[in-house]
């Protein structure tokens, strides 16, 4: 990447976590899939569910990236774009293929709330016979709209909120690394604006950082926005 394509880099992107060791504030879903992965007893559908800018993609991902698939084998699905049943038919069909270059094919379905309910009985009987070589990791903010047919083929995780704490910590060491100063006060008060998203917080001290006139955050400029 170019000097100023990692200067312009949003810093939900630039700072997210790849490795499980990276992960803030999820331990008891960390710990259950670092086990899962050491024994083998991977399953073939996952359903991480949580608010938003909790790391859910970010983990499926990780997820992916420990079995080795690599990017010819990894799909990534908007369900809010990509909600009807000629979708989940056209996918059903590809799933049916062998791998390129890994050992599984994965497919990463974000807000997978938002599939009609026809495309969600498509995507059931794929979940109840799914091919050896396939994995699936369903993403939702809103968990009580899926049909409980769907829940219950899935092993599910429910994403926590990050503390007040540990976003607080997040702004100081991006601040720190990305050069500027700024005290602890002025951080957590980032961290309450960012209301419980990594996302949300980190998009609020790019903007701090982007009206900064110096290279030290005041709390005065954060106010401002």
């Amino acid at each position: 990447m170019a000097k100023g394509e990692q200067e312009h880099i949003e810093f939900y992107r630039k700072y997210r976590p790849e490795t499980f060791e990276k992960v803030l504030g999820q331990d008891h879903i960390v710990r259950v899939l670092k086990s899962s992965l050491k024994d083998g007893s991977t399953v073939h559908a996952y359903l991480f569910s949580g608010s938003r800018g909790t790391g859910k993609t970010s983990v499926a991902r990780i997820l992916a990236r420990e079995l080795e698939t690599s990017a010819n084998d990894l799909y990534e699905i908007d369900a809010a774009s990509n909600r009807g049943i000629d979708d989940v038919r056209a996918l059903k069909e590809g799933v049916q293929t062998h791998p390129f270059d890994s050992k599984y094919k994965i497919y990463i379905i974000d807000e997978v709330h938002m599939l009609t309910k026809e495309a969600f009985n498509a995507l059931l009987k794929t979940l109840e016979e799914p091919p050896k070589h396939a994995i699936f990791i369903l993403a939702t903010t809103e968990l009580e709209k899926l049909p409980e047919t769907i829940v219950s083929r899935c092993q599910t995780f429910i994403f926590k909120k990050p503390t007040q704490e540990i976003l607080k910590n997040l702004v100081l060491d991006i601040a720190k690394n990305e050069g500027y100063k700024i005290d602890a006060p002025t951080a957590d008060l980032i961290a309450l604006l960012g209301d419980g998203s990594f996302r949300d917080t980190e998009g609020v001290l790019q903007k701090v950082i982007s009206l900064s006139k110096d290279k030290k955050i005041s709390r005065e400029e954060v106010e401002e926005i």
